[in-house]
């Protein structure tokens, strides 16, 4: 079998990935699997590179947090061909397990995930920014310069969000950081470039490129977006009143947004933003710089062990009482 490796970001959705993680460990038995705890930002990031070259054989790392979690986790191993991602969704919004159309509980994540552990994984698409302070990286969901990265910020730092996660209502605070945010934040002209195809929009409100069609907790902002086309998918919203922006956001979760002629939509593998002033970025949620900012696509850049394939249908061979057993060895770190 194939090593497992779980880093767990205790302190996704407010500590509720904690109690998530326990109910997991339950589960697993006497399971060979070794565990780490993240302790900081970026530490995830750290922990997945640390075993990406340490371990020359093939290993299957199991993400387990929330959006940023996996954004870190695939941050460290994108570059080693060997390392396997799985995830098991414990976060406030779960973009990514919602785009990869993986299973929505935890349970039903790490049963799939221990029934395909031999299979071999899908190979997806990974943007790569490169920020105008020198910062590079990458995104498996999406990136943001403008007015949801404001929110993005806000939200990450809001006792608001914290609180709404304790009652389980943690993407409420999206939707008032919004509403709060919307009569302070002033519309920027901005010029995009997709493939060399260049455009200038003047009241430029946001500008999304995503690798697949959610974020912000379940906004279909790019509705056809495809993490295994190649391609990224950029929408500019520009040219607008703060009262048809409020309109225009509640239609996003449904994806119908792209209607409105002030919502301009591109595709390309190669893309840049360049604003009149430096606008706030962010990349899968985390703040990543300001623009401008320069984006490619990398096909095919990492592997996943998509359990959402078989999700509906587990063998009863690796079950007993509700248990996964296979061998008997557990390190924890």
């Amino acid at each position: 079998m194939k090593p497992l490796i779980f880093i767990v970001n205790p302190a996704a959705k407010n500590g509720a990935c904690l109690k998530v993680w326990e109910k997991m460990e339950a589960m697993l038995g006497g399971l060979q699997y070794d565990v780490y705890f993240s302790k900081y930002r970026g530490h995830a990031k750290e922990l997945a590179e640390k075993f990406a070259k340490k371990l020359a054989e093939p290993v299957v790392l199991v993400a387990v947090g929330g959006d940023g979690t996996i954004h870190e986790v695939i941050n460290g191993v994108h570059h080693f061909s060997h390392v396997t991602v799985a995830y098991i969704p414990a976060g406030s919004g779960n973009d990514f397990a919602r785009g990869y159309r993986l299973p929505k509980k935890p349970q039903a994540c790490i049963r799939a995930i221990f029934g395909m552990l031999e299979e071999s994984p899908s190979a997806y698409d990974l943007g790569h920014f490169f920020t105008a302070g020198g910062k590079e990286g990458y995104f498996v969901n999406s990136l943001g310069a403008g007015f949801d990265a404001v929110i993005s910020e806000r939200a990450n730092r809001s006792k608001l969000k914290k609180w709404l996660n304790r009652v389980l209502l943690g993407k409420l605070a999206y939707v008032l950081i919004l509403v709060l945010e919307l009569f302070k934040y002033r519309p920027v002209t901005v010029e995009i470039a997709a493939d060399g195809v260049k455009k200038v929009f003047r009241r430029t409100w946001l500008v999304a490129v995503s690798n697949q069609p959610y974020y912000g907790g379940g906004m279909k902002i790019s509705p056809v977006a495809d993490p295994s086309d190649g391609m990224l998918n950029m929408i500019v919203v520009h040219d607008l009143s703060r009262l048809k922006l409020l309109l225009i956001f509640f239609t996003v979760f449904l994806g119908k947004h792209e209607y409105f002629k002030e919502v301009s939509t591109f595709t390309g593998t190669k893309m840049s933003v360049i604003s009149s002033t430096p606008l706030l970025v962010h990349a899968d949620g985390e703040i990543v710089g300001r623009t401008p900012i320069e984006l490619k696509i990398c096909p095919e850049g990492w592997n996943l062990l998509n359990t959402g394939r078989i999700a509906s249908g587990f063998s009863p061979l690796f079950y007993e009482n509700d248990k996964i057993s296979l061998t008997k060895k557990v390190k924890k770190r």
